[in-house]
C-alpha cells in the first residue's frame, strides 16, 4: 500500500489512536486537550474517539508530571503534554529527580513507562520563554530517553515506540514541524529507538542533525552539490540512545565531520557528539569537526533579530565549505 503525505500533527495524532485500541492503559494528561486537541492541534480527533482518557488538567506542570509519574507506577503508560517545552522548568524536580531515577532507585521492581511530550523550538515567534532547545539538559540526565525527530514517518514510528518503552521518554517535537508534510504509511509501524538516519548520502563531509535543522542540512547540501561538495546528512531522531555506529560509519568515508543543531552553541548536545568523534574517530578526520548552533543569546521576539541568532542554511553551507577546505589529502 502506498504512503501518503500528512502533517507532523495527523502523523502524532495516529501514532497515539493506533496505540490507544491496542492498550487501554494508554492515556494523555495535560492542559486544553479536549476544547482544542492540544495547542498545535496534535490531539485532534482523539477526544470523541477516547473520551475517558483525554484528561484537561489545572494549570500546574508539577501536577501534570507528578500525576503521571504516579499513573505510569501502578501500570499506566501516560503521555504527559508540556504545551512548551520552556515549562519543563516548573517541573524539573519531577522530571530529573523522580521520573528519571525511580526505576534504578527500586532496583527494577518498577517501570516507569512514561513519555513527556514537549514541543520545542522558535520558528513561530513567540520570544524568549517559548522558544527554547533544552534536550541537553536531559541527555545530561541519566535514566531518561531523548527523542527528536523531524519528518513524519519517523514521528509517527518514534511516537509509538516511546508510548511501548518502559522507560520514561522525552520526546521533543518541533514547533515549526507540525505542519511539516511528508510520506507516511497506512500500516502500524514502529522505529526502534536509538537508531539513526541516513537522509542523503554524501562522500565529501557528514552533517550530523536532528529535528528542523534536518531540513535545513538537506537544503544546505543541495547548494553544496552545485559547488562540488557532496555532503551525507544524518538525522539522529534520537539523543539517547545515540546511533554512534551510524556517525562513525559516515565519518570513516568522508573524513569530514560537522554537527548542526538549533540549540545554544556552548553546551549544546554538538559539543558531545564532538567529543566522541574526537576521542574513537581521530585516525578517520582529515580537518577539525566543526559545530553550528544558535547564538548564545535568548530568543528575540522580534522576526529578523531569531532569524539572526537561529543557523541558517547560508551559515551551515558556509561552514561547510570551510571545513572541507581544511582537510588534509
Amino acid at each position: 500500500m502506498k504512503s501518503r503525505y500528512i502533517s507532523c500533527s495527523k502523523a502524532i495524532s495516529e501514532a497515539i489512536a493506533e496505540e490507544m485500541e491496542q492498550d487501554e492503559t494508554v492515556f494523555i494528561l495535560g492542559e486544553d486537550l479536549v476544547a482544542h486537541g492540544g495547542i498545535f492541534g496534535q490531539f485532534s480527533g482523539l477526544p470523541k474517539l477516547f473520551p475517558d482518557r483525554i484528561i484537561d488538567t489545572p494549570i500546574s506542570e508539577t501536577a501534570i508530571v507528578g500525576g503521571g509519574i504516579g499513573a505510569a507506577l501502578t501500570g499506566m503508560r501516560p503521555i504527559i503534554d508540556m504545551h512548551f517545552a520552556d515549562f519543563v522548568t516548573t517541573a524539573m524536580d519531577e522530571i530529573v529527580n523522580q521520573m528519571a531515577k525511580i526505576r534504578y532507585m527500586f532496583g527494577g521492581q518498577a517501570k516507569l513507562p512514561l513519555v513527556l511530550w514537549a514541543p520545542d523550538g522558535s520558528g513561530i515567534r513567540a520570544a524568549a520563554q517559548h522558544s527554547q532547545c533544552l534536550e541537553s539538559w536531559f541527555v545530561h540526565t541519566p535514566g531518561l530517553k531523548v527523542v527528536v525527530p523531524s519528518e513524519p514517518a519517523d514521528v509517527k514510528g518514534l511516537l509509538k515506540s516511546a508510548i511501548r518503552d518502559d522507560d520514561p521518554v522525552v520526546f521533543f517535537q518541533h514547533k515549526s514541524l507540525f505542519a511539516q508534510r511528508g510520506p507516511v504509511s497506512p500500516e502500524p509501524y514502529y522505529i526502534p529507538l536509538g537508531v539513526a538516519d541516513v537522509k542523503r548520502p554524501g562522500a565529501h563531509i557528514t552533517l550530523i542533525t536532528y529535528s528542523r535543522m534536518t531540513y535545513r542540512c538537506l537544503e544546505a547540501a543541495q547548494e553544496l552539490a552545485g559547488q562540488g561538495i557532496d555532503a551525507e546528512v544524518i538525522d539522529l531522531r534520537t539523543l539517547k540512545p545515540l546511533d554512534f555506529n551510524c556517525i562513525a560509519q559516515s565519518v570513516s568515508k568522508t573524513r569530514c565531520a560537522m554537527i548542526v543543531h538549533e540549540a545554544c552553541l556552548t553546551g549544546g548536545f554538538g559539543a558531545e557528539i564532538a567529543a566522541r568523534i574526537g576521542e574513537e574517530l581521530f585516525d578517520c578526520l582529515a580537518a577539525p569537526v566543526a559545530r553550528i548552533g544558535a547564538k548564545d543569546v535568548p530568543m528575540p521576539f522580534s522576526p529578523v533579530m531569531e532569524d539572526f541568532v537561529v543557523p541558517q542554511v547560508a551559515d551551515i553551507v558556509a561552514c561547510a565549505e570551510k571545513t572541507v577546505k581544511r582537510k588534509r589529502l
